[in-house]
Formats: C-alpha cells, sequence, structure tokens
C-alpha cells in the first residue's frame, strides 16, 4: 500500500494515463465530428451537456481546443457552442489540474530548482488568478501544458478555476464564432474573428519574447556595472624633514 503511495508511482501512473488517454485519442479521432456532425436526437441542452463533457475529457488528453472550440460552433451556433466549449474547457482544466496535483506535484516539485522554473511556480504560488488569467488570455503556452504546470505549482483550486473560466472566453469566442460561419469564410462574423485569433496570437509571441528578455541571465557588462570594482587607494608614506 505504501509503495502505491509513493510519489513516483502516481507519477508514474499519471504518464501511463496520459500515455492511454492520448492513443486514445488517435484512435479515435474525434475531429472527425467536425465532417460528420452531433449525433441527430439529442435535446439541445443535453447534446451541449454532452459535448461539454466529451471537449473536457478530450482536453485532458492533450486534443487541441480549437479543433473542439471549431466544432463546438459548427454543431451549435454561436451561443450554445460557446457555452458547450468554456465549460468542456473548465472540466477539463479541472480534470487535468487534480491529475497533476494529486499524483505527480509531490514528485515534480524538487525539481524546480532552474531560474524560469522558480519564476513561474514563484508567481502562480503567489499570484495564482492573476497568473493563471494572463496565461489563459495570452495563450502562449499550450492549454495542457499550463494546467499540469499549474497543478505542481501551489495555486488554488479556486483562482485557477475561476482564471480560466473568465480568461479563456475571448479566445473561445472566436473560434465557435469562426465555426459557426465557417459555411461563409467572407462574412464580417468570420472575418472579425479570424482577425482576431490572428491578434491575439501575435500579443502572445509578443508577451513570451518580452517574458523569455527579463528572464534571461544578466550580461557581464550589466553584472559588472551593479558590482563596480574599485581599484585600492594606495597612500603616500609620510617622511620626516
Amino acid at each position: 500500500m505504501s509503495l502505491l503511495l509513493a510519489p513516483w508511482t502516481r507519477l508514474s501512473l499519471l504518464v501511463l494515463l496520459l500515455v492511454a488517454a492520448g492513443v486514445g485519442v488517435l484512435l479515435y479521432e474525434p475531429q472527425r465530428i467536425l465532417s460528420e456532425g452531433w449525433p441527430p436526437g439529442l435535446p439541445a441542452g443535453t447534446a451541449v451537456l454532452v459535448f461539454a463533457a466529451v471537449y473536457g475529457l478530450c482536453t485532458a488528453a492533450f486534443v487541441p481546443r480549437p479543433l473542439l472550440n471549431l466544432a463546438a460552433g459548427a454543431v451549435f451556433g454561436t451561443q450554445f457552442g460557446l457555452l458547450a466549449a468554456v465549460g468542456g474547457t473548465v472540466l477539463g482544466a479541472g480534470i487535468a489540474f487534480g491529475l497533476g496535483r494529486i499524483m505527480g506535484q509531490e514528485a515534480l516539485r524538487p525539481f524546480l530548482r532552474g531560474r524560469w522554473l522558480k519564476a513561474a511556480d514563484g508567481q502562480l504560488s503567489r499570484h495564482g488568478f492573476r497568473s493563471m488569467l494572463a496565461v489563459r488570455i495570452f495563450p502562449g503556452l499550450p492549454f495542457a501544458a499550463a494546467n499540469y504546470c499549474a497543478a505542481v505549482s501551489r495555486c488554488g483550486w479556486l483562482p485557477f478555476l475561476l482564471a480560466t473560466a473568465i480568461g479563456t472566453v475571448p479566445n473561445t469566442a472566436a473560434y465557435v464564432i469562426a465555426g459557426a460561419s465557417a459555411s461563409s469564410p467572407g462574412s464580417p462574423a468570420f472575418l472579425a474573428a479570424f482577425g482576431f485569433i490572428a491578434v491575439s496570437a501575435a500579443v502572445a509571441a509578443a508577451v513570451a519574447w518580452r517574458k523569455r528578455h527579463a528572464l534571461a541571465p544578466a550580461a557581464p557588462r550589466e553584472v559588472a556595472a551593479e558590482n563596480p570594482q574599485h581599484p585600492p587607494v594606495v597612500t603616500a608614506a609620510s617622511h620626516g624633514p
């Protein structure tokens, strides 16, 4: 029993579980929903709930969210598609966060030694909501990677889920609108959604570059300027008359 509760045993089980989920996704090919559509006959409310549940499981298994967001818009339209996509996003984030927190945090925290890793862990631990909100609004970091990184940190459940629910709405809405209006790619709705996606990607790249520059080691000249070395002062010895 103690062996099953060991940190490295739980981490190994998590890795196996994620690999099995990834293989299942490759075999099932959830992108077929884009071409085949949602099974007919389900009431609208039930279909939205089922889609959100499937969406959450797929994101926990590393299925790209843009693909699922486009599918939500294509199947349900803008309003119900956005509701299903955001609900599935929060569910998938919660699943990944819970798995990472329970099965991987204790084993991985001792390896948070690098400068970047310590800085990211400190931000997520001290400013969980603000940091996760920035990550969700400017999605430079992959969704699944952000979930598991937050799980390894000391970010709380409520800040994580709340920031996910709020921060993913703009980008998710753009993809859902693009999926809902994909049949008329020249429409203002599709063009506006595509433009928002392109601008958000550019802003995310700029923010990532700025953060990388801020965390880079200081140049030798900067270090020398911060710690100047003064030459020793030599005083002349006094001579008698």
